[in-house]
């Protein structure tokens, strides 16, 4: 499943997350450091989404979170409304 995120107070613009069941297949960070981004979405690939959640929530780089907080109340979203 695919799911396109539009992140709030981070340099990227939005998020698109690709899952299989209960884990990562893909994400794509629209906008914000690339470097970073695509390190990150390297490190995830194949992660399980309940990990990613707890390792990523809370981190903050700017307004009370970043790029990876971002990411994880995405994920947090889709568990809440199962669109896995």
């Amino acid at each position: 499943m695919i799911t396109t995120y539009t992140t709030q107070g981070t340099c990227a613009r939005s998020i698109n997350i690709e899952t299989d069941g209960d884990k990562i297949k893909e994400v794509n960070f629209i906008g914000g450091c690339s470097g970073n981004a695509s390190g990150l979405s390297v490190l995830l690939k194949g992660m399980l989404i309940e990990d990613v959640i707890s390792r990523l929530k809370g981190i903050s780089c700017r307004e009370n979170t970043s790029c990876p907080d971002q990411l994880a109340k995405a994920l947090e979203g889709m568990l809440i409304n199962n669109a896995f």
